[in-house]
C-alpha cells in the first residue's frame, strides 16, 4: 500500500523519505522524528504524528524547499544514514555476545502490537509490552519477527455519553495513511496462506510492517475469497464472543505458523506473549508428526524450542474453551493426527473449579521449554495459580522465570528531557541506559535545569489538552461541560495527577473518589490546589470497567471538585505520550495482587513524574522508599472488607502530608528541592532496571540463547535455511 514505494513525487534529493516513514523503526530515533517536524511542523501535528499521512498530503512545494534546504538536508541524511546502520550494522549487541548464534531466530507471537498510534492494532498494556520489546530487539540486533493480526478496524474510538457511558466506535483503517505493505514470498508473489476452520478452509492475507531490524508478518482474513463472516475474524481487536475468541485464535496460532513457513522463515525460538497465541504449538506438533515423529518426540522437540510468557494473575482472565468446540474448529485440520487426538487435546485440559476445559495457558505452560512471569511478584502469583500443572516439581515456583516487564526509553522519553541527558550525561547515555551505575551522574544535572524541563513538560501537556478541547468545541459542537471536562480550568502551575489506564475493576479507578469531601479540601486547598487527569478506555464487554469510568466522568463534572478533574477521551499511544511526560504524579492503586505488572508508571518514572502506587506488580520491586511513594495502608489490607476504605485513607494521607506540601515548599529561587530529589532518585533507579533493554538482554540470556543451544537443530527447515530473516 506504499504509494510513495518508487519516491515518483518527491524531489530526487529526498527520495527516501518514503522508505523513512514506512519503516518504524523512526518511532525509535529522535533525530528521525525531527525530520518529519521540520518538513512540515502544523501537518506534523495534524497528522497526530503520522509521516505517511503526512508525505501522502504535504504540498509540493514544500518538498521542494525542504530538499534546497541545507539544514533540512543534513537531518535527513543523518537520519537515512542512522536507519541504513539499524538495519544492516553488524557490530550489534547480539552479534557480539552470540556469534555462534549468528544464523538462528526468534518468532514472537501476540494478539497485539502496539508500535505506533497509526497502526492502531493494540488495546492496552500487552500490545505496549509487545511493541517495545520488538523495538529493543531491533535496536540490539536481536533477530526477532513478529506475528499477530491486521486488524483492518483495530480497536475501537470511545465516545463518552453526556452521562458518562462509553460507545465503542469503529472506523476501518485508511490503508494509504498506514506503515503496512503487502508481504511477499521468495519467488515475489503476495503471501497468502490457508487454515483449516471447521468444516471450511479460510484464506489470510499477510502483511509486514518494517521496524528496523525486526519485520512484523500480520494476518489478514478480510480478503475476497472468504464468506463475509470469516471476513470479520481479523475486523477487530478483542471483539466478537467466546466462539469468535476461539476462531480467531486458531487463525493467529496456526496461520501464524503457516505465514512464516510461506515467507521461508524458519525460527529456531518460538516466544509465545500469553494465552492467546497457544495454537502455534499445535501446528507445529502437526509438522512433525506428519514428518514421521512420535507424539514424545515431537512434544520433546516443541519443548526444547518454545518460550512462553504469562500475563493474567487471574483464573478467570485465561482463554478455555469446551472439547467439543476445539474438536468441532479443528475438524478439518486434525488429518492424519486422530490417533493423536486424546494426547493433543489432554495437552490443554485444566479444571479451573467448573469443571475440566480446554485451557490455552495450560497448553502454553505443558509445551514450553522456558516460561516467565512479568514481575517477581506475579512469579509467586501464577506459581499457586498454576501449582496443579507442576506438581511434582521440587521449586516452589515450578519451571518459572520472573523477566520483569520494561519500556524502550527511546520510544517514551521526553525529546526535552532526552537533550538534558545529553548535555550532562553525553550523548552516549543512549547505548547505557540500561547500567545502573552510569544513572548516578543524573546527580550532575542542576535543580533548576531540571525543574524547568519538568515545567515546560507539563506546560505541553496543557497545551495539548486545550488544543483537544478546543477541537472538539468547533468541529464536534461539544457543549461547554464537555470542553471544562478536557480541562481547560486547569491551572498550569498546580500540582498534576495523572491516572491513564485501561478502566477495569481491579484497576479502581474511582478510589480516589471514595471520601468525595476530602478529596475536594485536597483539589481546592488555597494556595496548594491539586488536579488530576484521567485517560483510558474500558473492554467492550467490561461493564463493571465501563461503570467505573461512567462514575469518574460524572465526579468530574461535579462542581464541589473546581474543574480540577478532566476526562481525556479515545486515550491512545498519542495522548499517553503526552501525560506520562507531562504529569507530576503518577497514581495507580489496583486491588493488590491483580496488577501483573504494568508499564505507564516505568514511562512516567524516567521522565520525572513520580510514582504514586499500592505495592503491586513492578512497584513492588521497584519502589526504594525515596524514589516515588508506596500506598500501603498497613498489614491487614488484604482483599474483602474495608480494602477500598483503608487504601483510599492511605492515599489520602499522602497527599496531605507528603506529596502536596513537598511539590508547593520552594526555595528563593522557586525550586522545589526536596521534588526535584525525588525526581532524580526516580529516574535513576527506574531508567536501567526497568527498561526494554534490560528486558530483552535478560530474555536473551535466560532464555533465548538456551533454547537455541538446547536444540540447534530447531534453526533448519527443510531446504537448510537456518533462522532466515527477511526484514
Amino acid at each position: 500500500m506504499n504509494s510513495f514505494s518508487e519516491g515518483a513525487a518527491l524531489p530526487e534529493r529526498i527520495c527516501r523519505l518514503p522508505e523513512l516513514a514506512y519503516d518504524l523503526w523512526w518511532t525509535l530515533s529522535h533525530r528521525a522524528r525531527e525530520v518529519f517536524r521540520q518538513l512540515d511542523y502544523p501537518l506534523w501535528r495534524l497528522t497526530a504524528h503520522n509521516p505517511v499521512q503526512m508525505l501522502r498530503i504535504v504540498p509540493r512545494e514544500r518538498l521542494e524547499q525542504a530538499a534546497q534546504d541545507s539544514a533540512f538536508i543534513t537531518l535527513y541524511d543523518d537520519a537515512i544514514q542512522r536507519l541504513d546502520a539499524a538495519r544492516t550494522a553488524g557490530n550489534t549487541w547480539w552479534s557480539q555476545h552470540f556469534a555462534d548464534l549468528s544464523t538462528y531466530s526468534v518468532a514472537y507471537f501476540s494478539a497485539e502490537f502496539a508500535l505506533h498510534q497509526s497502526l492502531p492494532i493494540y488495546a492496552g498494556g500487552l500490545g505496549v509490552l509487545a511493541g517495545d520489546l520488538c523495538k529493543e530487539a531491533s535496536d540490539l540486533g536481536l533477530p526477532l519477527v513478529g506475528v499477530g493480526f491486521m486488524y483492518p478496524q483495530g480497536y475501537f474510538h470511545q465516545k463518552v455519553t453526556p452521562d458518562g457511558w462509553q460507545v465503542e466506535l469503529y472506523e476501518r483503517l485508511n490503508w494509504d495513511d498506514a506503515p503496512v505493505e503487502r508481504a511477499t514470498t521468495p519467488e515475489g508473489h503476495p503471501c497468502a496462506v490457508t487454515i483449516p476452520l471447521g468444516d471450511r478452509l479460510v484464506v489470510a492475507s499477510v502483511w509486514r510492517v518494517r521496524l528496523g531490524r525486526v519485520a512484523l508478518y500480520l494476518l489478514d482474513t478480510d480478503v475476497p475469497e472468504n464468506d463475509p463472516h470469516d471476513r470479520e475474524l481479523s475486523a477487530r481487536l478483542y471483539a466478537g464472543d467466546h466462539e469468535m475468541r476461539l476462531r480467531q485464535e486458531i487463525i493467529l496460532g496456526i496461520g501464524g505458523v503457516r505465514a512464516l513457513r510461506s515467507v521461508n522463515v524458519s525460527p529456531a525460538v518460538w516466544h509465545l506473549n500469553e494465552g492467546h497465541v497457544a495454537f502455534v504449538v499445535l501446528e507445529r506438533m502437526r509438522e512433525l508428526l506428519e514428518q514421521g515423529e512420535s507424539f514424545e518426540s515431537a512434544l520433546g522437540e516443541i519443548r526444547s524450542t518454545t518460550a512462553f510468557t504469562t500475563h493474567t494473575p487471574v483464573s478467570a482472565g485465561h482463554d478455555m474453551f469446551g472439547d467439543h468446540l476445539v474438536e468441532r474448529y479443528l475438524e478439518r485440520w486434525w488429518g492424519a493426527l486422530e490417533g493423536v487426538r486424546p494426547g493433543i487435546l489432554a495437552l490443554g485440559r485444566h479444571d479451573n473449579g467448573g469443571g475440566p476445559l480446554f485451557n490455552m495457558t495450560a497448553l502454553a505452560l505443558r509445551t514450553a521449554g522456558c516460561v516467565n512471569a512479568v514481575s517477581q511478584l506475579h512469579r509467586k502469583v501464577t506459581s499457586n495459580m498454576w501449582a496443579p500443572i507442576w506438581h511434582g516439581v521440587t521449586d516452589k515456583n515450578g519451571p518459572l522465570k520472573a523477566v520483569t516487564n520494561g519500556i524502550h526509553v527511546p520510544t517514551w522519553i521526553a525529546p526535552v528531557m532526552a537533550k538534558l541527558f545529553d548535555r550532562y550525561l553525553g550523548p552516549g547515555w543512549w547505548d547505557r541506559h540500561d547500567e545502573p551505575a552510569f544513572w548516578d551522574g543524573i546527580a550532575s544535572i542542576p535543580d533548576h535545569d531540571l525543574w524547568a524541563v519538568r515545567q515546560s513538560l507539563r506546560s505541553y501537556l496543557f497545551a495539548f489538552m486545550r488544543e483537544r478541547a478546543r477541537h472538539s468545541w468547533v468541529r464536534e459542537r461539544e457543549s461547554l461541560v464537555r470542553v471544562v471536562m478536557a480541562g481547560m480550568m486547569f491551572d498550569p502551575a498546580a500540582l498534576t495527577i495523572g491516572f491513564a489506564r485501561r478502566f477495569a475493576g481491579y484497576k479502581r479507578a474511582d478510589l480516589i473518589f471514595h471520601n468525595p469531601e476530602r478529596l475536594a479540601r485536597i483539589l481546592n486547598a488555597g494556595k496548594c490546589p491539586v488536579q488530576i487527569v484521567f485517560a483510558g478506555k474500558a473492554h467492550p464487554a467490561d461493564d463493571i470497567g465501563k461503570g467505573q469510568l461512567q462514575r469518574v466522568y460524572q465526579r468530574a463534572q461535579d462542581p464541589a471538585f473546581g474543574g480540577r478533574i478532566a476526562f481525556l477521551e479515545d486515550y491512545d499511544l498519542h495522548i499517553a505520550h503526552f501525560l506520562v511526560q507531562g504529569c507530576d504524579v503518577w497514581l495507580n492503586n489496583p486491588n493488590k495482587p491483580l496488577e501483573a505488572s504494568g508499564t505507564s508508571g516505568m514511562k512516567a518514572s524516567i521522565n520525572g513524574v513520580i510514582h504514586l502506587s499500592v505495592g503491586d506488580g513492578w512497584w513492588a520491586e521497584g519502589h526504594t522508599g525515596s524514589n516515588g511513594w508506596l500506598i500501603d495502608s498497613g498489614p491487614a489490607a488484604d482483599q474483602g472488607s474495608g480494602e477500598d476504605a483503608r487504601d483510599a485513607d492511605a492515599l489520602y494521607h499522602l497527599l496531605e502530608t507528603e506529596v502536596v506540601p513537598m511539590f508547593y515548599e520552594r526555595d528563593e529561587q522557586g525550586v522545589p528541592r526536596r521534588w526535584v530529589r525525588m525526581v532524580k532518585e526516580a529516574i535513576r533507579t527506574v531508567a536501567p532496571l526497568f527498561s526494554a533493554r534490560r528486558m530483552v538482554k535478560q530474555y536473551a540470556l535466560e532464555m533465548y540463547a538456551p533454547l537455541m543451544r538446547r536444540h540447534p537443530a530447531a534453526a533448519s527447515d527443510q531446504t537448510g535455511v537456518a533462522g532466515k530473516l527477511t526484514p
